[in-house]
């Protein structure tokens, strides 16, 4: 450890000016080993000011806003047409069965986009793909509100889903690009907290929409997106950065002032870039995708993300789009007011425990290990959730078969969706920690199955509560929830250092390390 005055570093960290260092002798100017409370600083930083861990403060919280804000429409605009589901029916003609599967569509979109989209955010960068994204997706928004038959309004959906989907893959890689390892515990709950608000704000705001049309519910979706695009196009900075080809850089001159460079990145590239991002290397378009077929063969993220989607996330499509069905005697606006539950859930449980106590967690466990953090102390909050989870779909369940007091209904909503965000901003943070350097891979494997669960849900829903009802339904589902993910989660908690020991990092580089 240096002998670097803490208070001095205390100090540079509030005004991101990094602390003085003896030079190491390469780098960008000097490699960085002081951490906060003796816990070393993940990435590596640089003294140079477009490196994005040294963006200003303001500068941070506005894009990670802006990421948020495409995250939350990217569930956003998958669930808000759900209150007006029987003006749907009615427009086209449609069973439940099939207005359902306007839900799923659209997720389709969000599944199959990351695979595109990621490796070209690592050739292109962070910024003009987010931009194109939510371009498509504002297009695709205008076309579902004058979409005149099924057909149509099924394509636009689905380009809906397609055009906002790098908001989780390309989002969390510029969270990843922004923050140090410490602190991405409570920025990756913050995102995660505006993907479960999104699908639960959704049908509330679309509830009172509907009161004017179904038309009128895509039009506010389509000024979101608009008022997004404003906002990318002018503020939003490019956080692809070749840190390692950074860091390799001889130094001359002052080491106290940064060298300069001879490539362009970051704030220095065009308005809209169109050119490769100098620095790093270039994946193939298709990577992305031989990527997710390989990430198969890592235990510590297939098992844990598997889980999770297939045995406990998707549950929550079965709440949202049954909902109307449950409450068939209100009004869509009131119906949308029944979301309610689910969204103070969900909100609670990110402002009192999920990413920032996640955080507090690693860094007690790293303490006692000599500084040393392991992934698996994110997976602790993951045994609560769980459970309140399950209490909340057994809740619901029985509330709505025995015609329970709704106020019984929004404890269970609750309960449940308050199991459901801390259980996704563990999942998100722990395989992000693993593989650090693969984060726009290992996310695009979550986010991949995340939303084929979701796609494949309305479509089994239906038939599975016709013919056992609500009770059994859902305490189906909680029982499925308890007795996969608790026993996967000890044998991952058991076997994740080993696996990871064994199995080794992935062998393609990530962008911006390489």
């Amino acid at each position: 450890m240096s002998n670097t005055d803490p208070k001095e570093i205390e100090s540079a960290q509030q005004v991101h000016v990094l602390p003085k260092i003896p030079s190491t002798g390469f780098g960008f100017l000097a490699e960085y080993h002081i951490g906060i409370d003796e816990i070393e600083l993940i990435p590596m930083p640089t003294r140079d000011p477009l490196d994005p861990v040294n963006f200003s403060k303001w500068e941070k919280r506005v894009t990670l806003g802006m990421v948020m804000f495409m995250y939350f429409l990217f569930t956003y605009l998958t669930t808000t047409t759900v209150p007006s589901f029987s003006l749907l029916q009615a427009q086209y003609s449609l069973s439940y069965a099939q207005v359902n599967w306007t839900v799923a569509i659209p997720a389709l979109g969000l599944a199959i986009g990351p695979l595109f989209w990621s490796s070209v955010a690592d050739i292109y960068g962070r910024r003009i793909i987010l931009i194109a994204g939510t371009l498509i997706a504002f297009l695709a928004t205008i076309w579902s509100a004058v979409a005149t038959n099924y057909a149509n309004y099924m394509v636009s959906r689905f380009l809906q889903g397609w055009g906002v989907s790098p908001a989780a893959t390309v989002g969390l890689a510029v969270i990843n690009d922004l923050f140090f390892e410490h602190e991405r515990g409570k920025k990756v709950g913050l995102w995660v907290l505006a993907i479960d608000t999104g699908l639960l704000v959704g049908p509330l705001v679309g509830g009172f929409m509907s009161l004017v049309s179904q038309q009128w519910v895509a039009w506010l979706t389509a000024i979101l997106f608009g008022l997004l695009l404003l906002l990318e196009v002018l503020f939003l900075p490019e956080t692809l950065y070749p840190r390692k080809h950074m860091l390799s850089q001889p130094l001359s001159g002052n080491e106290k002032e940064p060298e300069k460079s001879a490539i362009k990145c970051t704030k220095q590239l065009p308005f809209l870039n169109l050119q490769k991002v100098p620095g790093v290397d270039h994946p193939k378009p298709w990577d992305a995708a031989l990527c997710f077929l390989k990430l198969w063969s890592f235990p510590n993220v297939f098992v844990i993300v598997f889980s999770y989607c297939f045995a406990w996330y998707w549950w929550i499509l079965s709440v949202i789009t049954y909902l109307p069905a449950a409450y068939p005697n209100y009004k869509p606006e009131i119906q949308g007011l029944l979301f309610l539950g689910l969204i103070l859930g969900t909100v609670a449980s990110e402002i009192l425990c999920s990413g920032a106590l996640g955080d507090i967690i690693m860094l007690k466990f790293a303490k006692a290990n000599g500084g040393s953090r392991l992934a698996e102390c994110r997976l602790w909050l993951i045994y609560p959730a769980v459970i309140f989870s399950a209490v909340g779909l057994i809740l619901w369940g029985i509330s709505v078969d025995k015609g329970y007091h709704w106020i019984v209904g929004q404890v269970a909503f609750f309960l449940f969706a308050a199991g459901v965000q801390v259980g996704n901003t563990a999942v998100v943070a722990y395989i992000v920690d693993c593989y650090p350097q693969h984060v726009m891979s290992v996310v695009t494997f979550y986010s991949v199955l995340l939303n084929l669960s979701a796609f494949v849900n309305p479509f089994f829903i239906a038939p599975w509560v016709d013919k056992v009802g609500y009770t059994w339904t859902f305490s189906g589902q909680a029982l499925i929830s308890l007795t996969v993910i608790i026993p996967v989660t000890i044998i991952v908690h058991i076997f994740g250092v080993v696996w990871r020991k064994k199995r080794g990092d992935p062998s393609w580089a990530g962008a911006g390390h390489s």
